[in-house]
């Protein structure tokens, strides 16, 4: 069973309640996971305001130190930390080691927590005064991450959150906890003091908590458009700094002109992958003019070369969903499709790789000539699911992607260089490519989406997230000399 990491150990406490955690290669129960009450939030957040004070006065170099630790053994346990992604998600061994080098990469942008929090300087402003700025931590701070990345966005959060001295509330998914408690385990070796990163499992009951916790004074989320909205609603009226970044409708725009063998790769790729339970995945292309008859038979060559199998099978491309419930909704957004008059090209329905029928398996699907008003057009189905939109002219590739309420991220492949700066300038997403299928920046950037897809003016990780984590305090000093002119009630002036 696994149980909440609180004050640097594992809890020890009898749970309440707890929920299946699945082999979704199997359809097997493998564990069980405490799912935390109100209580032990408070215990978590205790712990990290006892250890605050202490690592907020912690030299920056000292904090830089144990992300530099940590990194280096994230990198010598990445196949440990791979291994269990896999088995609790479901994605394959490849998929689950490239999740955890990108969330390194943040833990290495961490490492250069000295100079990132470095503040502003302006001498002699007024005479004799000088004004400089600093940025210093919020106190205890929480993250709520999601099933499909469970080591990459807790990753996302914790190392610039604690490197800019703060202590951290982390509740991840229930459905795959295990990579957050080695992540756990991983940084008090590297030298983090007890309290300052606690993980407590849990469903909406600890969620709740955390957001109306008093203590707590920032909260972090990704994960689907309802429930962002809801993190940051009741986040923000409980007086909290909130960044919740929602879901997703992610079109790749085709144009005639294209590389139609690269664009059916980037299609496939970025459709399918993780069993498409990214919130980057590609999940509709956008087929200019004649383009969907030049691209689709290539793309259902490629899919028919695809091996959908366990996740540890190094054999396979496409791992299996990553619980029953989700499987069961996949499906059902295909009858959806079908019902609805999309032309099912392909359909990955009923699969099951042999000895392993009791898996929560999806194929790779692809429909053609959906439309705007279909669910599967409409809705996030989170699947190996690719739609394919056809439109006569560029311009109306852009109105129906503007059109979207959900701006996470975009593609465009083209040759045509006044084509792509069209559309860099005219979409109205927050990440784009150009003949890139998965606009994903690195960690030296920021990550964040638009409209319904981010709630909250701070974008996750990168300099948006140094901001999110500190407040910045302008100091204004004058040290007395012996030309002290007494008292002045006039209103200062610049320049006297």
């Amino acid at each position: 069973m696994i149980n909440h990491w609180i004050n640097g150990q594992l809890w020890e406490q009898k749970p309440v309640r707890t929920g299946p955690i699945y082999n979704p290669a199997t359809g097997a129960v493998a564990d069980e996971v405490v799912l935390g009450t109100a209580d032990d939030v408070d215990s978590a957040v205790e712990a990290a305001l006892a250890a605050y004070d202490e690592w907020r006065e912690t030299p920056v170099t000292r904090r830089q130190n144990v992300m530099f630790a940590f990194r280096e053994l994230v990198v010598d346990n990445r196949h440990e930390i791979a291994k269990l992604i896999t088995a609790e998600h479901g994605k394959t061994h490849s998929d689950a080691l490239g999740e955890v080098q990108r969330g390194l990469e943040v833990v290495e942008f961490a490492c250069n927590i000295t100079h990132l929090l470095k503040g502003e300087f302006s001498e002699q402003v007024s005479t004799g005064v000088d004004t400089f700025t600093m940025r210093q931590p919020l106190g205890v701070v929480a993250g709520i991450t999601p099933f499909n990345f469970p080591a990459m966005v807790p990753m996302w959060m914790f190392p610039l959150a604690i490197a800019c001295g703060n202590t951290f509330v982390l509740k991840p998914s229930e459905k795959d906890p295990s990579p957050s408690m080695l992540c756990a385990e991983l940084l008090k070796e590297a030298g983090l003091p007890p309290g300052v990163l606690n993980v407590v499992h849990g469903d909406k009951v600890g969620v709740d908590r955390i957001l109306e916790h008093p203590d707590i004074a920032a909260v972090s989320f990704v994960g689907s458009t309802p429930i962002a909205r809801y993190i940051y609603e009741n986040g923000t009226r409980a007086g909290k700094r909130v960044q919740a970044l929602g879901g997703a409708k992610n079109h790749m725009v085709v144009l005639p002109d294209a590389d139609m063998e690269l664009s059916a790769d980037a299609a496939v790729s970025a459709g399918y992958g993780s069993a498409g339970e990214r919130c980057m995945a590609i999940s509709v292309v956008v087929a200019v003019g004649d383009a969907a008859d030049r691209l689709i038979p290539q793309v259902k060559a490629r899919i028919a070369k695809l091996r959908t199998g366990p996740g540890d099978d190094p054999n396979s491309e496409m791992g299996p969903l990553v619980t029953p419930e989700h499987r069961d909704k996949v499906v059902g957004y295909i009858d959806s499709g079908v019902d609805q008059g999309a032309d099912l090209v392909v359909d990955g329905r009923g699969f099951a790789p042999d000895g392993f029928e009791d898996g929560f398996y999806v194929a790779p699907t692809l429909f053609d000539r959906v439309e705007p008003g279909m669910k599967i057009y409409d809705d996030e189905i989170f699947g190996p699911v690719l739609s394919v939109v056809r439109v006569e002219h560029y311009q109306d590739a852009i109105d129906l992607i503007n059109a979207s309420p959900f701006a996470n991220g975009t593609a465009l492949f083209t040759n045509d260089g006044g084509a792509a700066r069209k559309f860099q300038s005219e979409i109205q997403v927050g990440m784009v490519g150009v003949n890139v299928p998965i606009p994903v920046p690195l960690a030296f950037y920021s990550f964040g989406g638009w409209k319904s897809s981010i709630f909250g003016s701070n974008a996750i990780y990168g300099p948006e997230g140094i901001r999110f984590y500190t407040r910045q305090k302008v100091v204004i000093s004058r040290w007395p000399d012996p030309m002290h002119r007494g008292v002045d009630l006039g209103f200062p002036q610049h320049g006297r």
